[in-house]
C-alpha cells in the first residue's frame, strides 16, 4: 500500500516538475544567432498590426535594426500584455520588445537592458471637458482610464489618489470608453495620445498636459527585457543600442514616427 507521505511526495515532485523554473542558466555558453521578440502589438505607434496582419511600429522598426546590428535573425512573437512577461519566462520568446518601463518590481521577475527610449505620460479628456490642468485636485473625483499592468496605471493610482482609476486590457478599450462619455480622461505616454488624438478616431478629445517625469514611478526609461541569467543577449542589446545610436539608424527610425528624439537625456 501506497502511504499518504509517499502521494504527498510525488504530487510535489511532480508540481515542481510541470511547473516553469524560477531560476534561470546563464547563456554565457550559447551563440545567439536567432533571437525570438516578443511585443504586443496593439499599441500604436510603438507597436501594432496593420489590415493585413503585419507588425509595425517604432518598438519594430528598433528590434529590428538591433538585430541587424547584431547579425541575428529576427522573429516576432505577439502576446498579450498581461501575460507577455510569462510568455517570456517560458521561452516562447527571447527578449521584450514592447515599450516596457523598467521597474524595480519588474526587474525581480527578468533582466533588462539599457533604456531604449524614455518620454513622459500625459492626459487626455474630451474637448468640452472643463478639467482645468493634469493635477491631482483638478482630477479629484472623475474617472480616469489607463491601460493594466503599465507603468501608466501605476501613475494614475499615485498621482490621482482620489479619482476613480479604471484599467483596461489595451489601450484601444480605453480610447473607446471616452469617445463614448464613460470617462472624464485617460492617461498614457504622451506620443501614444497625440498620435490618437491626430487622427479621425481621436477627435473626441484633447491633449490636457504631460505628467512630471517621476523615475520613482516611471523607472529609468523603457528597455528590452530578458530572462534572469541573458547576460550576454543584453551585453548583445546595450552594445546595439549604443551603435544605432551613433551611426544614425536611430534617428532615422525616431523621425519616421516622432518630431523630437525620444531618447530622452
Amino acid at each position: 500500500m501506497i502511504s499518504i507521505q509517499n502521494l504527498l511526495a510525488a504530487a510535489a515532485l511532480a508540481a515542481l516538475v510541470s511547473s516553469p523554473a524560477t531560476a534561470q542558466e546563464s547563456d554565457a555558453n550559447k551563440t545567439w544567432t536567432e533571437v525570438r521578440i516578443g511585443t504586443e502589438g496593439a499599441y500604436p505607434p510603438f507597436n501594432y498590426t496593420d489590415a493585413s496582419g503585419q507588425l509595425l511600429g517604432f518598438d519594430i522598426d528598433i528590434a529590428k535594426a538591433l538585430c541587424a546590428q547584431m547579425k541575428v535573425t529576427c522573429t516576432f512573437v505577439t502576446s498579450d500584455w498581461d501575460g507577455i512577461i510569462p510568455a517570456l519566462q517560458n521561452d516562447r520568446f527571447d527578449a521584450i520588445v514592447a515599450s516596457m518601463s523598467i521597474t524595480p518590481e519588474r526587474a525581480e521577475q527578468v533582466l533588462f537592458t539599457n533604456k531604449y527610449y524614455n518620454t513622459p505620460g500625459a492626459v487626455a479628456v474630451p474637448k468640452d471637458s472643463t478639467i482645468a490642468d493634469t493635477s491631482a485636485a483638478s482630477l479629484a473625483g472623475k474617472s480616469v482610464g489607463a491601460q493594466g499592468s503599465t507603468t501608466h496605471a501605476k501613475a494614475a493610482e499615485i498621482m490621482f489618489p482620489e479619482s476613480d482609476v479604471k484599467v483596461y486590457p489595451t489601450a484601444e478599450e480605453y480610447k473607446l470608453d471616452i469617445e463614448n462619455g464613460r470617462l472624464d480622461a485617460v492617461t498614457d505616454d504622451v506620443l501614444v495620445l497625440t498620435q490618437w488624438l491626430e487622427s479621425p478616431a481621436g477627435a473626441c478629445c484633447k491633449l490636457l498636459g504631460t505628467l512630471p517625469v517621476d523615475e520613482a514611478v516611471y523607472g529609468p526609461g523603457l528597455g528590452i527585457a530578458l530572462r534572469k541569467g541573458d547576460e550576454k543577449l543584453k551585453a548583445m542589446f546595450d552594445d546595439a543600442i549604443v551603435a544605432i545610436r551613433k551611426d544614425g539608424t536611430y534617428k532615422a527610425i525616431n523621425d519616421k514616427y516622432f518630431k523630437f528624439d525620444v531618447y530622452g537625456e
